[in-house]
């Protein structure tokens, strides 16, 4: 906890007040938070994240929170003795990765997340795609980056197929907090692995969120010079995607969020996890502490 007591009371309660105007315009509203990097594995910014949650849905805002959880997989993987393959960043899905990637995702990894949020006063509910028939997937079609002719087969990793809100929506009448894994199942019930940050920007459209929270290791999207870019639009975006300025880790985070922007969720922000209390500086203030991006 950061030591406020050189705060005179009179200047404490002028910041609360200079956070009002924005409790009002988002009071009711819903914020989808895709929650990973260093925020989730540092236990001060654990601790910072979980009290922004609750500090939001006690003011009137909806918090939904989606979690990766690639390096507690990787660990689980290691100590069975298997090594992770990847395919065009894809992580490789087999039938037996697939089982680490459930008990990892559905069970060790989001039961943090719900402690630490119920620790901090709230009232965290775990979910996977599968409750509620929320998240329903399909094999995920990955073709080649340089020759489209050849498919690659990444296992159980999911494409999803549609969304359905109502089990999130219920829980938020409730006063809950949804905490989602993402998992989703197929016609056949089987389960697939899906990308953390699609899940977030599907389900943040399907909810017509307010925003999309998206909390990375960097401090937001950088130009080739290493500067930050605090507001992109949708045609900006797509000249960095040409001349290559965005790759890697990045380019299904900004397709999503891209996506999101697109289909009506008000602003998408890419933030720096690494900041201490990011979740209030970004929707609580007008310093940008990340990447918003609009769809025009």
């Amino acid at each position: 906890m950061t030591d406020v007591s050189h705060i005179s009371p009179r200047d404490k309660a002028e910041i609360l007040a200079q956070a009002l105007p924005y409790i009002r315009k988002f009071h009711g509203k819903t914020m989808v938070i895709k929650y990973g990097g260093n925020a989730m594995t540092d236990p001060a910014l654990q601790a910072d994240f979980a009290e922004d949650v609750v500090l939001l849905k006690l003011v009137g805002i909806n918090p939904v929170v989606v979690h990766g959880g690639g390096p507690q997989i990787e660990t689980a993987l290691k100590r069975l003795g298997k090594k992770g393959e990847f395919i065009q960043g894809m992580r490789v899905t087999d039938a037996e990765t697939m089982e680490v990637v459930e008990w990892v995702l559905g069970g060790e990894v989001q039961q943090d997340i719900v402690g630490l949020i119920n620790q901090a006063g709230g009232k965290a509910v775990g979910l996977t795609g599968r409750d509620g028939g929320m998240i329903r997937a399909q094999k995920l079609k990955m073709l080649d980056n340089a020759d489209p002719s050849i498919e690659h087969d990444v296992g159980q990793v999911g494409d999803i197929v549609s969304i359905d809100p109502s089990v999130v929506k219920a829980l938020q009448d409730d006063a809950f907090i949804p905490v989602i894994s993402p998992i989703g199942f197929g016609e056949n019930n089987e389960s697939y692995n899906i990308n953390a940050d699609v899940v977030a920007a599907k389900l943040a459209t399907v909810l017509k969120a307010e925003k999309l929270m998206m909390l990375t290791n960097i401090s937001g999207v950088l130009n080739k010079a290493g500067e930050l870019l605090t507001d992109l639009t949708a045609r900006q975006i797509d000249a960095l995607f040409a001349d290559g300025t965005l790759s890697g880790g990045m380019l299904p985070k900004i397709a999503g969020a891209l996506d999101a922007a697109k289909s009506g969720v008000n602003s998408v922000h890419i933030i720096d996890g690494r900041v201490p209390h990011v979740l209030l500086l970004e929707i609580l203030t007008d310093q940008a502490f990340g990447t918003m991006i609009r769809s025009h």
